[in-house]
């Protein structure tokens, strides 16, 4: 079976989305979402409603900026993040962003052709938290390889 990277990233916004404080993230979204579509290696990203740029409620937060999307492989989606243009955003993300105490931003692999849910990536992102980088939801700078993670015993718990 072939196998893709999906990934979770989710940001707590310091202003409403629609505050002259965000208003620069916001003016950049298309560019740096255009950007990804380009990228070597991109399969894939969660696209919300047109008349909402933001707001999945998997954190039960409106402050909560979620972005989702699939890649090829890990070094597809750390090229995109830490070598394009993006890194000029995402070196301003304190402008618009609080500091997160816990993991944002969680990977694992998916069966190629199918793409993940909200649920199922809060799902990654809560397990990374709870138990630390694992071949069921590891960072970028721990990667494991599909062999590893289909292999990998997961660990239970209730979720809350």
């Amino acid at each position: 079976m072939n196998y893709h990277l999906a990934q979770i990233n989710i940001a707590r916004m310091l202003a409403p989305l629609d505050s002259e404080l965000m208003a620069d993230f916001v003016s950049n979204l298309d560019s740096i979402n255009r950007l990804a579509e380009e990228s070597e290696g991109f399969v894939w990203r969660l696209i919300e409603d047109p008349d909402v740029i933001t707001g999945i409620e998997v954190f039960q937060d409106s402050f909560i900026v979620v972005n989702m999307s699939v890649w090829t492989s890990t070094k597809a989606l750390f090229d995109f993040t830490y070598r394009s243009e993006h890194r000029n955003i995402f070196k301003r993300r304190k402008e618009w962003f609080s500091t997160m105490k816990e993991m944002h931003m969680a990977c694992w692999y998916i069966p190629q052709d199918t793409y993940p849910t909200p649920h199922e990536a809060g799902i990654r992102l809560e397990y990374l938290n709870r138990f630390g980088e694992s071949p069921f939801a590891f960072s970028l700078k721990n990667s494991f390889t599909s062999q590893q993670a289909s292999e990998y015993k997961v660990q239970t718990w209730k979720q809350q």
